[in-house]
């Protein structure tokens, strides 16, 4: 495939603006690919913004950059115009330190983090590792939304080694900040049994909020509404107090507010609202409810004069 002028200077325009692109499948905080999150999640822990160009979006510059580049595959990062690689790469030149040394920044700190790891977890991940392939160690991630996980592979080197109740664990950089303080558990209930971690870095869950809550809230103004529902259904049923609405305009402008502002979400039911809390809460937001029942529990027990749909 040859590249057009055209689109070779769309790309050229990009670079020439941004000391930091990364060609991904999706946004930094919507990720539509796995290798797009990581690379993305390594930039984030890293530098307070990057540009970023959607190719699911652009399918021009999405075939483009790969001849532009001669790389095949995406995500692709480029730093003052230069191709590093795909995520890979990046999770490489992260551990060794070169990612650093790119951007600018100091070299990584390496301390381990502090893990602490429950005699009942430690017995069962040692029975896991029993029968493990030579030269396969036990590494832990925790992705920017701070999810753990587990992952029996050979060491790449580079990677920070912590030691808990005699497990040995090894972390790549980006995971390292995000596991200080990690507890890992092992939890037998009725559900099941499985290792239990919690992490306070995490911010905190996502709290249900009843009608009345959220009416009393909003007469003693201590929290902000954002309705999720599409525009039909808003028309439909309009929420009679004053609010936002989370669509392509606002997103931009709701995703800056202060992260510990009180926000809850509101929809038809309770499940899209709770969705788009999740997704705030990724984005660093600590103080998030769902309005359970949504704008239909509103009118039955609130405001019966408010059509039902």
């Amino acid at each position: 495939m040859s590249l057009s002028p055209d689109t070779r200077a769309r790309i050229e325009q990009i670079l020439g603006a941004n000391h930091v692109v990364l060609f991904m499948k999706g946004s930094p905080d919507m990720p539509q690919c796995g290798f797009s999150a990581k690379a993305a999640g390594i930039l984030k822990g890293l530098v307070p913004s990057f540009g970023h160009v959607d190719v699911l979006s652009d399918p021009e510059v999405r075939e483009g950059i790969k001849v532009f580049g001669q790389w095949p595959t995406i995500p692709q990062l480029y730093v003052g115009g230069e191709l590093l690689g795909g995520s890979d790469i990046i999770e490489q030149m992260l551990n060794s330190g070169e990612l650093h040394q790119m951007l600018g920044l100091p070299a990584p700190d390496r301390s381990p983090p502090a893990i602490e790891i429950t005699p009942a977890a430690a017995e069962a991940i040692s029975r896991a590792l029993e029968g493990a392939e030579d030269g396969a160690v036990l590494h832990l991630s925790v992705d920017p939304r701070f999810n753990a996980r587990f992952e029996l592979k050979p060491a790449r080197g580079n990677e920070v080694v912590t030691e808990a109740a005699g497990i040995r664990l090894h972390l790549d950089l980006a995971s390292v900040p995000r596991a200080r303080g990690l507890r890992i558990d092992w939890v037998e209930d009725a559900r099941g049994a499985g290792l239990a971690i919690h992490n306070p870095n995490a911010p905190a869950a996502v709290k249900p909020m009843g009608v009345q809550q959220l009416h009393d809230h909003i007469i003693a103004g201590t929290i902000d509404v954002i309705d999720v529902r599409p525009a039909a259904e808003r028309a439909l049923a309009p929420f009679p107090h004053p609010h936002d609405v989370l669509d392509e305009d606002s997103r931009e402008r709701l995703e800056a507010l202060p992260k510990d502002l009180p926000l809850a979400f509101l929809c038809h039911h309770g499940n899209s609202s709770r969705q788009a809390a999740e997704y705030f809460r990724g984005l660093g937001f600590h103080d998030l409810y769902n309005v359970e029942g949504g704008i239909d529990a509103w009118s039955a027990e609130i405001d019966p004069t408010l059509p039902r749909y």
